[in-house]
């Protein structure tokens, strides 16, 4: 029998367990399942979020599996949009969307306007005074966008409604916009499926397959179901139309997809994937301009700090082996090109003295002769033997780790100079990822399948926080629970 001929596919919506209690899958496991598939490419589009695309990067890197970066959306009139990054400004511009969608809301929300995306005018309220101009994120040039229309588009009474929205589309995001068509074995996904089409072909919107994946493999259904009620904070049997009809959102494969869609719609998700040139290899550090005046580049700045601290620190001259470690780590830092990550920690410490901020240096800085002249830490390296190559090698290829500790009491100015100084919009207090603990995690989910509170309390008290994976198992039957039966 002649083999049969596979169709090439990219999963261009995809949610990862980064899209909290959305999703039911690690990005590696995607990106994993997603290679075992032969897919051609994966899109992780978290909602208003890029947080997975680090993990997803992490294991497909080696792998040649096309990872595209991207982040989903649903705007504040209900209009549901996919946009990816095809090159670094898109991903910048997608970066810089996410914070202004975030900025306007409590943690945990966000909210879009289309005038966020046409650039029609918009309220003063609707941009927060710290986002800077925002002028160049409409219709984001550099991304490509992937409308989503809801389940109604069933409903022949709102074509008018379907027609305004795809010339919106299409508008604003010219040539760079799809129709999506997601069939997940639904009664009426045919009927939708030609309405699509049909005003894909009216509004001259091209339409492409696409998943809206939440998981890597149908068996993670009950965790997906587990996580929608713990979101909706109902036990699962409450849920009811809420929970995803079937199992249908994991990454299928080609020959299901094959019999699901016509091969134009699956050869068109692949030329999208294409377009799509950006990667998170092409991120580089960059460093604010101001730290260097003017007449001087980074590496004479540098060295001219470096030799006045020099002076400063020893007044009876340098002894040799102090010198010859100055020049030794100038020469390293400016053939890795890292100067101005050193002048921006000396900026903000020289701050900080300044105002009679208490601050010191900590870690492996303290290895480094530099630090020491600029007055980041306080080890003397001519009274005991320093590791700069714990600190910075050129092995490691990144900059090197700087910390500085300032009094509690007077951190807030520290930060408030960074704004002052570079803008508000250009800076950031770096962010944590809040994870699910055990004890956590086993309260919740035994609220949202309704077991009993007393009995779920005594089996998330008896996890210790140094139990492993292979602990959960024996802790449930210390605890009079079957592992190996469904809970009813």
């Amino acid at each position: 029998m002649p083999s049969l001929s596979l169709p090439r596919y990219a999963e261009l919506h995809c949610l990862s367990n980064f899209s909290f209690l959305k999703g039911a899958s690690h990005p590696e496991e995607l990106v994993g399942r997603a290679i075992e598939l032969g897919y051609a490419g994966l899109a992780i589009t978290d909602e208003c979020s890029l947080a997975g695309v680090v993990r997803a990067h992490g294991e497909a890197k080696d792998t040649g599996l096309h990872l595209i970066i991207g982040s989903s959306f649903v705007l504040d009139d209900g209009l549901q949009l996919v946009l990816l990054a095809t090159n670094l400004n898109g991903y910048g511009n997608l970066s810089e969307l996410i914070t202004l969608a975030r900025m306007r809301c409590e943690k945990g929300a966000y909210r879009l306007t289309r005038a966020d995306l046409d650039g029609s005018p918009q309220s003063p309220d609707d941009i927060p005074a710290s986002a800077g101009a925002i002028d160049h994120l409409a219709s984001m040039p550099d991304c490509l966008a992937l409308w989503i229309p809801s389940r109604e588009a069933s409903d022949a009474d709102l074509d008018a409604d379907l027609e305004a929205d795809a010339g919106w589309i299409a508008s604003t995001f010219p040539k760079r916009a799809w129709i999506a068509i997601e069939r997940a074995y639904r009664m009426d996904d045919d009927l939708i499926c030609n309405r699509l089409t049909a005003l894909g072909e009216r509004m001259q919107l091209p339409c492409v397959a696409a998943g809206n994946v939440h998981m890597h493999v149908r068996s993670r259904k009950p965790l997906h179901d587990t996580l929608t009620a713990i979101r909706l904070n109902k036990p699962v049997s409450e849920c009811g139309d809420a929970l995803a009809p079937n199992a249908e959102r994991h990454l299928r494969s080609r020959v299901r997809l094959a019999h699901l869609f016509d091969a134009g719609l699956l050869e068109e998700s692949v030329a999208i994937a294409k377009r799509c040139d950006f990667s998170l290899k092409q991120l580089d550090y960059q460093y604010p301009k101001e730290i260097v005046p003017e007449g001087e580049t980074q590496t004479s700045y540098l060295r001219k700090l470096t030799e006045e601290g020099l002076a400063t620190r020893f007044p009876d001259g340098v002894i040799d082996k102090v010198g010859k470690q100055i020049e030794h780590e100038l020469a390293l830092i400016a053939d890795l090109r890292y100067e101005a990550f050193f002048l921006t920690v000396y900026d903000i410490v020289k701050f900080a003295r300044s105002q009679g901020i208490l601050c010191q240096g900590r870690g492996s800085a303290a290895n480094s002769s530099v630090c020491y002249c600029l007055g980041i830490t306080e080890v003397n390296p001519a009274l005991q033997e320093t590791l700069f190559e714990r600190f910075l090698t050129k092995e490691r290829n990144e900059p090197p780790d700087i910390d500085v500790d300032f009094e509690h009491q007077r951190r807030e100015e520290v930060i408030q100079y960074i704004y002052e100084k570079y803008g508000r919009h250009r800076t950031a207090l770096a962010a944590t990822v809040i994870a699910y603990r055990t004890r956590s995690a086993v309260r919740d989910v035994g609220k949202a399948l309704g077991l009993d509170g007393d009995r779920v309390q005594r089996l998330s008290s008896s996890h210790a926080w140094w139990d492993g994976r292979g602990a959960h198992r024996e802790r449930l039957e210390e605890n009079g629970f079957d592992p190996d039966s469904p809970v009813v």
